[in-house]
Parts: structure tokens; sequence; C-alpha cells
């Protein structure tokens, strides 16, 4: 059988997010892991090389299997919770076992069929679930990793009970204190941002750093899902990104570094894409883009794609990250949105896309950054048939102005 071809890493979470947003966590616990497993094994089976899913609960003393798809001849009814690959998995909470006659192996320890595995725990002691995955051949590390520690983080935001969900409703009440709502001023540019929620609380951002006169920082980020897990990590990767940008001026390290502090956290859904820039008042601009939508900057030449950076932040618990640099002319106006613009569609299923960004800016080129920003807006909603938001829906719009004579 052909290896299949590589997944990118956002469209791999955003399939991922559609199966986590169909969850029904009203039911029990334990029927909702039910259900999220197999939707994940029949849709990411053949991308992820998967043979075979199990889902085991923990008991009183002991683990029980409660779900078994794919090809799962051989697998253990109970496992003990001092098995030394279940001691793995509780210590690591994700572990990718690719050598299946290993001492700690499941195959070895006796729980699995021979072959390659993967595993993941899901909530704490007592009420523990593990899954279990056989892999087939052609399976790819890096896709399996970002997929399970996707599949990890995000079944354990969605499964908080209600006491814990009100204090994370306090904490969106600190999230939404952090976001600014009005650009600052930097000389020589027109800076002009919106925001609209799907919910009370979103999961998109924009953020001004002002360093002085002669620079500004600016960020535009998307986290994955809506409400308040998204929040929450909103509120993270904002308070994280300005701690760092003010003790140093490495910005991929910085990025590095709240990588993997978000991956470490419990939360949030862990998942987010960030763009990042540092403006000169001369017109360089040095940036990250961390597998966030690339802005678009418009001048003279044509329009460029600001994609230099790494992949979303989160995932992964280590990943680099590298600076890219461009020029902002006078004139030249950069537009920096997220998803909700992109993906916005008409009665046709078409995306609003790139091309419907393009076309706002060169009809209104000439005017102020409020103004294309208005003029984007009511361009998108239109193309949606002004149905409500189904994303959260963010732009900001940086425009140079022409040089004095």
């Amino acid at each position: 059988m052909a290896t299949p071809p590589r997944l990118e890493a956002k469209p791999l979470y955003r399939r991922l997010d559609s199966l986590f947003s169909g969850l029904d966590t009203s039911q029990p616990q334990s029927r909702v892991l039910e259900a999220f497993v197999e939707d994940f094994f029949r849709t990411l089976r053949e991308d992820l090389r998967l043979r075979a899913a199990f889902l085991y609960a923990e008991q009183r003393d002991d683990l029980t299997l409660l779900r078994s798809l794919g090809d799962p001849g051989g697998a253990a009814e109970t496992l003990d919770p001092t098995n030394p690959t279940l001691q793995l998995v509780f210590r690591h909470r994700v572990y990718v076992f690719n050598r299946p006659t290993e001492p700690d192996a499941p195959f070895s320890t006796g729980i699995l069929p021979a072959g390659p595995a993967a595993a993941i725990v899901v909530g704490r002691r007592p009420r523990r679930h593990v899954l279990f995955f056989l892999l087939a051949d052609g399976w790819a590390m890096e896709e399996l990793d970002f997929a399970l520690n996707t599949v990890r983080a995000a079944l354990g935001s969605r499964l908080l009970d209600e006491r814990t969900r009100g204090s994370l409703r306090q904490a969106a009440e600190i999230q939404q204190s952090l976001l600014v709502e009005d650009p600052p001023d930097f000389p020589g540019f027109d800076i002009a941002c919106r925001s609209e929620a799907t919910e009370e609380v979103g999961g998109d951002f924009y953020d001004f750093h002002p360093f002085d006169d002669e620079m500004l920082g600016l960020a535009i980020g998307d986290a994955s899902g809506h409400g308040l897990p998204a929040a929450l990590l909103v509120r993270d990767v904002v308070t994280g990104l300005r701690m760092g940008i003010e003790k140093e001026f490495k910005v991929a390290h910085v990025f590095e570094r709240l990588n993997r502090v978000i991956h470490r956290s419990n939360l949030s859904s862990r998942f987010i894409s960030v763009f990042y820039g540092e403006l000169e008042v001369n017109g360089t601009l040095i940036y990250v883009n961390a597998g966030h939508p690339p802005p678009l900057l418009f001048d003279r030449e044509g329009v460029h794609s600001l994609e230099t950076g790494g992949t979303v932040i989160g995932p992964l618990p280590e990943v680099r990250f590298r600076r890219g640099y461009t020029r902002f002319e006078p004139g030249a106006i950069l537009v920096l949105c997220t998803d909700g613009v992109l993906e916005r569609r008409n009665a046709a299923g078409e995306f609003f896309g790139e091309d419907g960004i393009k076309a706002v800016v060169r009809s209104h080129a000439e005017g102020s950054a409020e103004q294309i920003l208005e003029a984007l807006f009511d361009t998108v909603q239109a193309f949606g048939r002004g149905a409500p938001w189904e994303d959260d829906t963010t732009a900001v719009i940086v425009k140079r102005l022409p040089l004095a004579p």
C-alpha cells in the first residue's frame, strides 16, 4: 500500500477541531470518549496509518477495555495500573512506542499484539481513560505526535466538570481585560483593527506593543475552537508574548519558549496560530509567522505573502522558528486577518479567501486604514449573505503614509 501524502499541521488540526466540536459533553465521560474514538478512527485511520484503536477506562483496581476498532485481535481485556507500559503513558501523557519489542512496549508487557503503537491518557485519577493505537506501515512520527497531543489536550479541556468551568468563566473575564480595543499612534503609519466573536468571548486576538517612537510590535492570533477554552489560550499567549518581548529582542527565541509553556498547559485547547511583527518607523518589518494565515503586504511591486516562521504554537514540545524580513514602503498596506475572514462562505460554498481581500484593498487603496477595514468587514459580511459569523473574525490594517514632500 502506498504511503499517504504528508499532512500539513494547520489542515490536520482543523480536521481534528471539527471532531471535537461535535462532542456531546452532556453524556457520561466514557460515552463521550467512545463516540469520539469511533469518529477519530474512521476519519483519520488512513491519514495517520492506524491499524486498530482501543479505549480503556479506569475502574477501582484496573483499567477495563471499553471499545476496540479496526484489527483488534489479541488486546488485553483488563490492565494493571502498575504495568510498565501504563506507567510510561501516565508519566508522559502521550507516548509513541516505535520499537515494539522493547521491555516497556505494549507487546512486551502483554497489552497489545506485536507492532509499533502509541497511547494517550485523558483525565486524572481515578477517572483516567487510556487510548492505545496500533500503527500500520508508513506512519509518520511528526504527524502522529501532533495529532495525539491535539487529542489529549482538547479532550481534556472539553471534559472539565461544571465547577471548573465556573473558574474558566472568571479566567475569561481576565482574558478580556488584557485585550486592547484601539491601536496606538505610531509616527508615519495609519492603523485600524476590529474583532467580532461568535460567542461572548472568542479565540481571536490582536495586540500592540509600543517600544518607543521608533518601533511598534503588533500581533494577531487565532486559537482553535471558540469560547472559554480558546479565550484562556489567548490570555496565556498574550501574557507570555508581552513578557517575552519585554525581556529580549530575539523574537524567534521568544516563540520557542512560549510554545514550550503552552504545550505543557492543561486548561486550554493549546493550539494557536500567531503572527508577530516589529515595525520600525523607517519601514523595516521583522516578523515571525507561527502557522497563521500569511498577512498580505500591498505595494507598488505587487502583493507579498508574509509566511516565514514555523508551525502553530502548542502541539509539539520542541519547535524552531525563523525570522522574516520585509520593507514597508510609503503607501504600502498590510492586511492581517484570521480564518473568519478567509473562510467566510457564499451561497455556493466558496471561500472569501485571499482573492476577496485583494479585491477590497485594490478598490479602497486610497482610503484610510479605517475605511479599508470597514470596507473589508462590509464585503465579507455581504459575501456570507449577512448570516451570523461562523467563526471569530478579526482584521488589522496598517497603512504607511506617504512621505512629506
